[in-house]
């Protein structure tokens, strides 16, 4: 398996940018897909997921900026992230994690692949 993220760049504050992660080796229309980020010297943090069946959720500061969505016909995870700040600058990584529950799980260890990450830099 396989994911490769992208739509990566620089965007300035206020702007919008948004992600993919096309999967390979694997149709993943029953796992959730999520996506993390890692900012410098800081851990890498739950951003938002998706689960198999449709349930979102997303970590609060990103709540009303960003949507999360997959096309499972493309095998592809998308990461819509509007009203872009200066703290949102990170690696941003997809995940995907196999299981049979439709409860998303925000643990970096619950997923069982990654993507290569895509840097996403806010600023003027």
């Amino acid at each position: 398996v396989q994911l490769q993220a992208s739509g990566g760049g620089l965007v300035q504050p206020g702007g919008s940018l948004t992600l993919s992660c096309q999967a390979s080796g694997r149709t993943f229309s029953r796992d959730h897909m999520a996506w993390f980020r890692q900012a410098p010297e800081k851990e890498r943090e739950f951003v938002a997921a998706i689960s198999w069946d449709g349930s979102i959720y997303y970590v609060d500061s990103v709540k009303g900026r960003f949507t999360i969505s997959k096309d499972n016909a493309k095998n592809t995870g998308y990461l819509q992230m509007n009203s872009l700040k200066p703290e949102d600058t990170a690696v941003y990584y997809c995940a995907l994690r196999q299981t049979i529950s439709s409860i998303i799980r925000i643990s970096s260890g619950q997923y069982d692949y990654w993507g290569q990450g895509t840097l996403v830099t806010v600023s003027s």
